[in-house]
């Protein structure tokens, strides 16, 4: 994922900062409000290391998985959609609701 991503989605990252980071504060994170540099600094504070080592862990952690709080964020359903059309038998649309699956009223 790119920093973007975690800009554009800060409090959604919560969660996830804190598993990886457990002694992180939400407080601050707010106060942080997806600022880089601010978080490498954080982070760097927080881990008792260097600015580039804590930027080194960030960009491993960016490597990961976005969390599923913003997997499920509404901009992303309709990408998802789309991703599973290739899922779908031929003739079927992937935009239709599927009563089987209770998101239809018949």
């Amino acid at each position: 994922m790119k920093w973007q991503h975690v800009q554009e989605n800060w409090s959604a990252f919560f969660d996830a900062i804190i598993d990886r980071w457990p002694a992180a504060d939400e407080t601050e994170l707010e106060e942080i409000d997806g600022d880089q540099r601010a978080f490498i600094a954080y982070i760097a504070d927080l881990t008792e290391q260097e600015p580039g080592d804590a930027r080194e862990e960030i960009r491993e952690w960016l490597a990961g998985e976005l969390p599923s709080d913003v997997v499920m964020d509404p901009r992303h359903d309709d990408h998802s959609i789309r991703l599973s059309g290739k899922f779908m038998p031929e003739g079927e649309d992937e935009y239709d609701d599927d009563a089987r699956y209770g998101d239809d009223n018949a």
